[in-house]
């Protein structure tokens, strides 16, 4: 007959529910003073940084246009292009699969390719171009349809 082993599993610790509890009492494990130590921090709050933030970062609408009826096309920049296979169609459809852009976004507004930044693949772009892009993309051997 085999013998069955402990369960290590520990419960957490609840935080601020009396001494008992282990982390009770004044602070509750939280440090002493400070905003973490008074309210709950959101998931994008990155601080002061601005110039490299991660929502600045990503191709999404903002400001105070994001909600407003627009017919402004998303931009979408050469860079964001370079997680694309090399000779796939470029169209709302690839975009959405490979997360370079919203879904519900890109069917609203439309999407507007732009030659920010560097491309080394071969893609077939089925999308409105700009002129620089259009000469980045034709440069590797791309083509627009």
């Amino acid at each position: 007959m085999a013998m069955v082993g402990k369960v290590n599993a520990k419960k957490r610790k609840r935080v601020g529910r009396g001494y008992g509890s282990g982390r009770g009492g004044h602070t509750a494990g939280r440090g002493q003073k400070g905003q973490k130590s008074r309210r709950k921090i959101g998931v994008i709050f990155e601080g002061v940084k601005i110039k490299k933030s991660l929502l600045i970062r990503l191709p999404v609408r903002r400001g105070k246009e994001k909600l407003k009826p627009s017919s402004k096309p998303l931009i979408v920049n050469l860079k964001y292009l370079e997680i694309l296979p090399s000779g796939t169609l470029v169209n709302i459809e690839n975009l959405v699969k490979y997360k370079v852009v919203d879904s519900r976004d890109a069917k609203r507004f439309g999407l507007k390719i732009l030659g920010d930044g560097k491309l080394t693949k071969k893609l077939e772009i089925a999308l409105p171009i700009s002129k620089s892009a259009m000469e980045k993309v034709k440069k590797v051997g791309g083509s627009i349809s």
